[in-house]
């Protein structure tokens, strides 16, 4: 201390804290009125950056009034200069904080915007997130006065040894980033694996893919598995598409009026279903004389996969009805089987000769 304190000193810091203080207030309020214009516009990225300044202005502002309180006391250099410093320190601290939530909030608002990047995709916003905390704890150092360089090195050299450690780890997460950016699978997608599980993409992260059966259940696939592995996509390149209906009629059916009959019950269902696809053109496809009946396949248009079974479900009924009210036969496998009269010959098993008793030369004779 240059010299003592006076009470004059104590009220001037006071006012500078008090007036750190009421900034913070104000701006609380200013930046709450600025989240109800940001509620009003179609974009998303304008809440995340309401909610960052939430974050970041009022502490600056009682940072502020902090640092201006400890300007006018008659402090010691040293004794100054570590107010400074910790001052400076929690003001990036909190300026990174709110740098990552706001620029993880824009990269996830990004990706739920465009439908060519995964948009409930976590391992992006997580990635983000680390990295500009990463760069945040960096500059706190620096602010510190701990040289970042030997660190650096240490960080180089004990990330070899952690890779080599976490092998199946990093392969799980470069596994996840070139799902998401060579765009085979998003969430949202129906996908259905070689390996027989299958359902909706729910999300990806850093380790693994979460899939939403039918059935509500979650299926846990690690990402190396989901790369490395044959996979059918029902959402690429299209989500509408097609599924085919077995069908058969009489050999002395007429397959003019079979056809005709089986087009309107197709119409008929593509514009009154919920799911499936009005401006597809219905089509019948004749393929097998069978050995009781004449196949057919039957094309319908669906919107999207788990659609298919309610269209399914009320095709086969209308149709059942029409071909019923038409007079057309779905016959049933037949076969016949002829009988020929006369005694069934058994053949008999031949009986073993008895063994032969020791000395007994007539028993040993074999017939």
């Amino acid at each position: 201390m240059t010299r003592a304190l006076t009470l004059h000193d104590f009220v001037v810091a006071g006012i500078a804290l008090a007036a750190g203080l009421l900034l913070a207030f104000a701006l609380r309020v200013l930046v709450r009125w600025l989240g109800k214009q940001a509620d009003r516009t179609r974009w998303g990225g304008d809440d995340v950056i309401v909610d960052g300044l939430r974050t970041v202005l009022p502490w600056a502002a009682v940072l502020g009034g902090a640092a201006a309180a400890g300007a006018v006391l008659p402090l010691t250099r040293t004794v100054q200069r570590h107010v400074n410093q910790s001052l400076t320190v929690l003001l990036i601290v909190a300026a990174t904080v709110a740098a990552a939530r706001v620029v993880a909030g824009l990269v996830g608002a990004v990706t739920q915007s465009r439908s060519g990047v995964a948009g409930s995709a976590t391992i992006f916003v997580n990635i983000t997130r680390i990295v500009v905390l990463a760069l945040g704890f960096l500059v706190v150092l620096q602010t510190l006065g701990i040289s970042i360089a030997p660190m650096l090195t240490a960080l180089g050299v004990g990330g070899l040894a952690v890779a080599l450690a976490l092998q199946d780890t990093l392969a799980n997460l470069f596994a996840g980033i070139h799902i998401l950016a060579s765009k085979t699978v998003q969430p949202g997608d129906y996908i259905r694996l070689s390996s027989g599980e299958e359902g909706y993409v729910t999300d990806i992260n850093w380790r693994q893919t979460t899939i939403r059966s039918l059935s509500n259940n979650l299926v846990i696939i690690p990402n190396g598995r989901l790369a490395g592995t044959n996979m059918t996509n029902y959402n690429r390149p299209a989500q509408e598409l097609t599924i085919l209906v077995q069908a058969g009629v009489a050999y002395d059916s007429d397959l003019e009026h079979v056809e005709r009959v089986t087009v309107e019950v197709i119409a008929e269902v593509m514009q009154e279903i919920t799911g499936a696809l009005p401006e597809h053109e219905p089509a019948v496809r004749f393929h097998t004389f069978g050995d009781s009946r004449i196949g057919f396949t039957i094309i319908l248009g669906v919107g999207e996969f788990s659609d298919q079974y309610r269209i399914k479900h009320e095709f086969i009924k209308r149709l059942h009805r029409r071909y019923r009210a038409e007079g057309i036969s779905i016959p049933a496998p037949t076969r016949t089987v002829a009988l020929e009269q006369g005694a069934v010959v058994i053949p008999q098993q031949r009986t073993a000769p008895a063994p032969a008793e020791p000395g007994d030369r007539t028993a040993a004779r074999l017939d």
